[in-house]
């Protein structure tokens, strides 16, 4: 055989119960959370802010606010008019930023074309930002200094640690380059001694890219873009897209057929980024508390 000569795995890849870790995780901040309460007398307090009535939003957000309540962190929820404005954002979240009794604040997003989502993510306080948004989180994350990772890709990270991923040495490639999923969870594989590469919508010959990786992250928003042929053999593959139809960024079909471990869609990416989300308000609260 030759030496460059790869080989379809004999049999189909183990697939990332992000479900099942993301029920244990949830477990786990539940526990620390009776425990802020019990210390403290207050709970873990998380402020969702939702701008407009965006079917999809609100749905994330009421779903957000339910495992709140398992996980018996109290939810803080304020829906704003669709035509709020940037300004009257700003203010309400820096109101958030300094009320003692709220531990961690999530923007809903996306916040309308009119607003400048970026002004409105500044406005929120680090030590609150239990959603990874803003640019401090961004810089502490980037070099390994005390902070909120973004959820989704801190949820990739999960995922990868649960099911030992070794990382040291891989090749990583991340299709994607958004502010909140692809630069960051480039970074933090980074952080592991991955070597990263980063491909987007854009990239000319991405299949070659993808051929390459030992690891892809697939977070780009396109369905399918990644197609199973490309999938080296014996890969990792993350698909943290999500389109209509319940259709990742990845051929599932396709690549289930090459890749050693894959993340379904739904029920793989997404609920770890939830839990997550939980796991940073429980944090929050034990640091302004006084607990850590």
């Amino acid at each position: 055989m030759s030496p460059t000569t790869t080989t379809v795995p004999a049999q189909l890849a183990q697939l990332m119960d992000g479900t099942a870790l993301a029920r244990r995780v949830a477990g786990e901040t539940a526990a620390r959370a009776a425990e802020v309460a019990r210390r403290t007398g207050s709970a873990p307090c998380l402020a969702t802010v939702l701008v407009g009535e965006d079917p999809a939003s609100v749905t994330y957000v009421r779903m957000k606010r339910n495992r709140c309540t398992k996980a018996g962190i109290v939810s803080r929820h304020l829906a704003l008019p669709a035509a709020t404005t940037t300004e009257e954002l700003v203010s309400t979240l820096r109101a958030l930023s300094e009320d003692p009794t709220v531990h961690g604040i999530l923007l809903q997003h996306p916040v309308g074309d009119h607003i400048d989502e970026r002004a409105a993510f500044e406005a929120i306080a680090p030590e609150k930002d239990v959603d990874g948004v803003t640019l401090s989180s961004f810089a502490a994350m980037s070099f390994g200094r005390p902070g909120f990772v973004s959820c989704t890709p801190g949820g990739i990270m999960r995922l990868l640690d649960a099911y030992d991923v070794d990382l040291a040495g891989k090749r990583a490639v991340v299709v994607g380059r958004s502010a909140i999923l692809g630069k960051p969870a480039g970074m933090l594989l980074l952080a592991r001694d991955a070597t990263v590469t980063y491909c987007h919508s854009r990239t000319a010959d991405l299949s070659a890219h993808v051929r390459e990786a030992d690891v892809v992250v697939a977070a780009v928003g396109r369905p399918r873009l990644i197609r199973g042929e490309d999938v080296k053999p014996g890969a990792v593959v993350i698909d943290a897209g999500y389109n209509p139809g319940n259709v990742g960024d990845v051929d599932f079909d396709g690549a289930l057929h090459r890749a050693r471990l894959i993340t379904p869609v739904p029920g793989g990416v997404g609920p770890m980024t939830i839990a997550v989300l939980l796991d940073q308000t429980v944090t929050a609260a034990e640091r302004q508390l006084g607990l850590a």
